[in-house]
């Protein structure tokens, strides 16, 4: 099973040319897995002593002649993530943050916010069909993305005070909470855990997207799964918890390619990845919070 994120799932730091191998990878609190849902493989598909083993990140040997052993140098490394996350991340937070100071809150910023969140759309469309990460149009959709949530920050700022702050806290506790959880071992990313995990997720953006169209077409003003109320605190539980299920997957994605060898530029798709699942959790805590500001 490939992880939610288009960027990974596209090529992913999978082994074996296929799938992202939960079964397969070695787990953070565990021993590898072995053999399971794949007859050739033993350990490490990469190691040179496999002779069924297919890197797709070794050089490509001319026919005929023995395969080439990957590569000792260039490889990515965990640094190589925290620092292009940091990198994109903190696009994100400078251009939210000059967002916010410079755009009025008006109808026509709110415009601006939806203009934003479409090229950052696009921008993530367009590099996650790209064969390589294109650092530009990474740093682009997150200097878009960052416009977008700084004028929507602004908006729930003005109605719930403080609501940006408490989300950012909410946001950094999810994501710190899921990584304490993955690293110690307490969930075991595997295909059958991935399977469920997106099915609940296809059927909540199916969900989600029905919704809106009822909402448009008047059948439920109040918002519906999406409302101000304890419906909508409950939709958004579910949907943090599916931030929290992506974000495993992600670090399952980058321990892989960690320990198989991924080249250093497949960084900037972690880090891209990693991006787009805390923008998820961020705007899913930002609703939260403010429910339940109005509910006080």
């Amino acid at each position: 099973m490939r992880s939610s994120n288009p960027v990974f799932s596209r090529r992913g730091f999978s082994r074996d040319n296929g799938y992202a191998g939960f079964n397969t990878a070695p787990q953070a609190g565990g021993a590898a897995a072995g053999t399971q849902g794949n007859p050739y493989a033993q350990g490490n598909p990469y190691a040179t002593g496999n002779p069924y083993a297919q890197n797709p990140y070794a050089p490509q040997a001319p026919y005929g002649a023995p395969p080439q052993a990957p590569a000792t140098t260039g490889r990515m490394t965990m640094d190589d993530v925290v620092m292009r996350s940091a990198m994109t991340l903190g696009t994100v937070a400078v251009t939210a943050i000059l967002a916010w100071a410079v755009l009025p809150v008006t109808p026509s910023s709110y415009g601006l916010a939806i203009g934003a969140a479409l090229v950052a759309f696009v921008l993530a469309m367009v590099q996650s069909f790209k064969r390589k990460p294109v650092p530009a149009l990474i740093l682009g959709y997150a200097a878009f993305e960052g416009v977008f949530l700084g004028v929507i920050s602004e908006m729930y700022n003005a109605r719930w005070a403080g609501a940006p702050f408490q989300a950012v806290l909410g946001t950094m506790a999810v994501s710190g909470a899921t990584l304490l959880v993955y690293k110690a071992g307490w969930i075991r990313v595997t295909a059958r855990y991935a399977r469920i995990g997106m099915a609940i997720a296809i059927a909540f953006v199916l969900a989600t997207a029905v919704n809106m169209l009822l909402v448009v077409f008047g059948v439920a003003p109040d918002g519906g799964l999406r409302s101000m109320g304890p419906l909508g605190a409950i939709v958004g539980v579910i949907a943090i918890l599916l931030g929290a299920f992506f974000l495993t997957l992600d670090f399952k994605q980058i321990e892989d390619g960690i320990a198989y060898g991924a080249p250093r530029e497949e960084a900037w798709l972690a880090a891209f990845g990693l991006t787009m699942t805390l923008v998820w959790i961020y705007v899913e805590m930002l609703r939260l919070v403010a429910i339940f500001s109005s509910s006080d």
